[in-house]
């Protein structure tokens, strides 16, 4: 099972012994489905070769704050953006001191400046070294600042000395990089994802759809499976893998999608209803394919069922997500959808000339009774876990609300 399919790592290579063990991290990261990229320090690089690294992770290594061959198309801010969690490892003496001061001084400082990611650092020094009151001040600082410190071990040093200061071994990092993601918010509760477009059938042959890649609705799936829940995922036709622990129904049809939810709405606790279901269907399907004529061709066209308006009317208790792709006036129809549907947040977002469609990033607005918040541009697997953060705030402030 890849547990990290998808995530986006940085791994952060500072100068000590324990470099020759971030070979092996790589290499279990990607195994995981990981994408990693590869920042190494000046000193890192007397004791593991970036060639080596490259090879791991087949991406380049970068090394300099100012490297023009990559500054014009990956640079520190783009490093910065790109990761979802950004680990040091080893992280030495003198890049936790630095990093305590702010100091941006070379990439890899510079980029945990710049980022919005997780941090975590994985300390590797000797042991008089992690003892040492200078360096427990600066971890107890970077600690307070919300990055994460994992480790050190205890046990024999590569000076010959015994105690605390190693680094952790990399299954131990793997596991904590892990627990990044999987943060449990979630636990006990079962999550109903739609995703994907629907295909509305006019003949054997043609159908009426959308432009729906699937893709935001899969990441909704899979960050609430990093929450600890039970996720149903009902997928209208897509060219996606459901995630290895969501149970998937498979459908194509509004109505088939409709149906599918209904079925599985009874004891579920959130309802996410990101797939863009056809708002129209054929009422009369022809049984053979239609021949093209001289004249135009008329399809008399009927609404189809409203899925998340049915289930939000269907069980009041259960918890409605709704998306709204709009291409104008965003707030306004997003608000008319909140209220019309019945919902209890709806997430839109702008579509057409580059935006959402066929894209991996994309940004959302969040509206619900009384709040609202903008999520700005990401990638849909992180712009999925902030939505789930949101999602599950809001559940729990509702259930609160019924027991008083």
């Amino acid at each position: 099972m890849k547990r990290l399919s998808g995530k986006r790592i940085l791994l952060g290579i500072s100068g000590g012994i324990a470099a020759y063990k971030s070979a092996e991290l790589v290499r279990r990261l990607r195994e995981q489905g990981a994408e990693v990229r590869v920042v190494m320090t000046r000193s890192a690089c007397e004791f593991i070769t970036p060639l080596t690294m490259q090879a791991l992770s087949s991406n380049p290594v970068y090394t300099e704050l100012l490297d023009h061959e990559h500054e014009t198309a990956m640079g520190h801010i783009d490093l910065a953006r790109w990761s979802d969690v950004v680990l040091v490892a080893p992280a030495t003496a003198n890049f936790i001191a630095r990093l305590a001061q702010g100091s941006a001084d070379e990439l890899l400082t510079t980029l945990c400046l710049a980022t919005q990611a997780a941090i975590l650092v994985a300390p590797a020094m000797n042991k008089q070294m992690w003892l040492n009151p200078a360096t427990a001040a600066n971890i107890e600082t970077i600690s307070n600042r919300g990055i994460g410190i994992v480790g050190p071990a205890a046990g024999e040093q590569a000076c010959g000395e015994v105690g605390p200061g190693r680094m952790l071994e990399p299954e131990q990092l793997l596991l904590a990089i892990q627990a990044v993601f999987e943060n449990g918010m979630l636990a006990g509760k079962h999550v109903i994802v739609t995703a994907g477009p629907t295909r509305e059938p006019i003949d054997p042959v043609r159908y009426i759809s959308n432009r729906s890649s699937g893709k935001m609705g899969y990441a909704v799936a899979e960050a609430a499976l990093e929450a600890g829940a039970e996720v149903t995922l009902v997928s209208g036709p897509v060219a996606l893998d459901a995630p290895e622990r969501a149970s998937c129904v498979r459908v194509n049809t509004a109505i088939e999608m409709r149906d599918a939810v209904l079925e599985n709405a009874a004891g579920a606790d959130i309802l996410i209803a990101a797939a863009a279901v056809a708002d129209y269907h054929c009422g009369a399907i022809a049984a053979q394919k239609i021949k093209k004529g001289d004249g135009a061709l008329t399809l008399n066209l009927s609404k189809t069922p409203d899925v998340l308006a049915e289930a939000a009317k269907l069980d009041p208790s259960l918890f409605t997500v709704g998306f709204a792709a709009e291409t104008e006036t965003l707030k306004d129809n997003a608000i008319k959808k909140l209220e019309a549907k019945g919902l209890d947040m709806i997430a839109a977002n702008l579509v057409g000339e580059g935006q959402a469609f066929d894209v991996d990033e994309n940004a959302l607005e969040l509206y619900w009774n009384g709040g609202s918040l903008k999520l700005e541009i990401a990638p849909k697997t992180r712009l999925a876990r902030q939505l789930l953060h949101v999602i599950a705030s809001n559940y729990y402030d509702k259930q609160s609300n019924k027991t008083h």
